[in-house]
C-alpha cells in the first residue's frame, strides 16, 4: 500500500482500512490477536492474497491469533484449531481435518465444506438403510439400533456412475474448470456431487452415480453423529 501512504484513513477504503488496521495491530507485537473478520471487505482474489500473508505472519510471528470468521475457506486455512459455534454455544472443537472427517452433529457437518455434506431422511433396517425407495448397503451402522436417521455424504464422495441403480434429475451444472459441482435431485432433496471436468451432465436428464458409502455418516434425528462400534 505504499501508494497511498499520504492519504488520510478517510481517504481509503474499507478493503484498505482493514489493512491498514492489521498493519497496526502488528507492528505493536502483542501477545495476541484478536481478528475480528479481517478479510471481509476485501474482493475475492486480494482476500485469497491476504490469507496466505496472515498464514505466513502466524508462522513468522509465533504469536497467538483468535480469529473470528463467517467463512470456512479461512477457518479451514488458517486455524490449527477451529471453535464451532451456533447460537452462543460450542459446537465443537477440533482440528480442520478432524472437523470435516469427524463431524460431532449435523450442524458442523453442514457448516465445514462447499458445497456442504448432502444430507437424507433415512430409515435403518437389519443394518441396511432405507431413502425412500432406494436401498443403501454398507453405510457404517454396526451397533447402531434400528430407527429413522439422517443420512450424510460429502459431494467428493459421490462418483458418475452410468450403469448404477441410483439417480437423480440434473438441476443446475457449475462448472469451475478444475472440476464440476453437479446439482441433482434425488429423494425429493437436492444432491451435490463434486466431479472431474470431463463428466458431463444435462440439464433436467438424468445422472447416475454411486457413493462411497464407507465414507457417509449417520446422525440422530436431534443431529447428534451417530457412533458405531468400530468408532
Amino acid at each position: 500500500m505504499s501508494d497511498y501512504l499520504q492519504r488520510k484513513p478517510r481517504e481509503l477504503s474499507g478493503g484498505q482500512r482493514q489493512r491498514v488496521a492489521l498493519g497496526r495491530a502488528i507492528v505493536r507485537h502483542p501477545a495476541v490477536f484478536l481478528f475480528d473478520e479481517p478479510l471481509s471487505n476485501l474482493d475475492a482474489k486480494l482476500r485469497v492474497q491476504m490469507r496466505n500473508e496472515l498464514s505466513q505472519l502466524h508462522t513468522k510471528l509465533g504469536s497467538t491469533m483468535i480469529y473470528v470468521t463467517h467463512d470456512q475457506a479461512e477457518a479451514m486455512t488458517l486455524g490449527d484449531r477451529i471453535v464451532v459455534l451456533k447460537d452462543g454455544n460450542i459446537q465443537q472443537i477440533a482440528t480442520p481435518l478432524n472437523l470435516y472427517d469427524n463431524p460431532v452433529n449435523s450442524f458442523v457437518a453442514g457448516f465445514i465444506g462447499s458445497p456442504s455434506m448432502n444430507f437424507l431422511n433415512v430409515e435403518l433396517e437389519n443394518g441396511v438403510i432405507h431413502a425412500g425407495d432406494n436401498v443403501l448397503e454398507n453405510v457404517p451402522c454396526a451397533g447402531i439400533p434400528d430407527g429413522e436417521y439422517v443420512f450424510g455424504i460429502r459431494p467428493e464422495d459421490i462418483h458418475p456412475s452410468a450403469g448404477s441403480r441410483l439417480s437423480g434429475e440434473v438441476e443446475v451444472i457449475e462448472t469451475l474448470g478444475n472440476e464440476n459441482i453437479i446439482y441433482m435431485k434425488f429423494n425429493g432433496r437436492q444432491f451435490a456431487a463434486r466431479c472431474a471436468p470431463t463428466v458431463e451432465a444435462i440439464p433436467g436428464k438424468m445422472f447416475g452415480f454411486s457413493m462411497d458409502l464407507v465414507r457417509s455418516h449417520l446422525f440422530s434425528i436431534d443431529g447428534l453423529r451417530m457412533k458405531t462400534n468400530a468408532t
